[in-house]
């Protein structure tokens, strides 16, 4: 079920991230960089976590200067997710492990940020500007996070038991 305020989202937040910052420890660059299905790795897997709060944290900006919001960027629609995760993939390519580590770090201590100064009420009063759908700003920020640490575990146990 999906945080309803401030203070569950930052516990979730904190707890997906501590179980993805832990098992992420345990992993050479050499596994992480092996390609696996749809020519992914665990790094990209990583960096495209880091990527997405990046993501999320325009989106939130954008809505409030009354800026265009673009899901998920400029020149893609929800159904080009494929083909935009692709593309990220090429121009995350020249990230190392420990780069990718870095900044997964780096966008969780923003997105922790943004959660702390934010209200229970500009997390959970309304939908977040620009977004044109009834997901509030904790939802969406619940999304980019701790929803995606935990898919993150999930395929990283997987790919580490079957390809170790």
């Amino acid at each position: 079920m999906a945080a309803q305020t401030k203070p569950d989202l930052l516990a979730v937040t904190e707890k997906e991230f501590a179980k993805l910052s832990a098992l992420i420890e345990t992993i050479d660059a050499d596994t992480a960089l092996r390609k696996r299905e749809e020519d992914t790795s665990i790094k990209d897997v990583v960096a495209h976590r880091a990527h997405w709060i990046e993501l999320f944290l325009g989106w939130y900006a954008d809505g409030l200067a009354g800026l265009p919001v673009y899901f998920p960027a400029e020149g893609y629609k929800w159904n080009d997710l494929k083909r935009y995760n692709a593309d990220l993939r090429e121009r995350q390519s020249s990230l190392g492990w420990p780069e990718a580590v870095a900044l997964l770090h780096t966008r969780n201590e923003a997105l922790m940020e943004f959660i702390e100064n934010c209200s229970d009420d500009q997390l959970y009063g309304g939908p977040m500007k620009g977004a044109k759908n009834a997901w509030t700003p904790g939802r969406w920020a619940e999304a980019a996070g701790a929803s995606h640490y935990r898919s993150a575990v999930k395929y990283i146990r997987k790919e580490l038991k079957t390809n170790r």
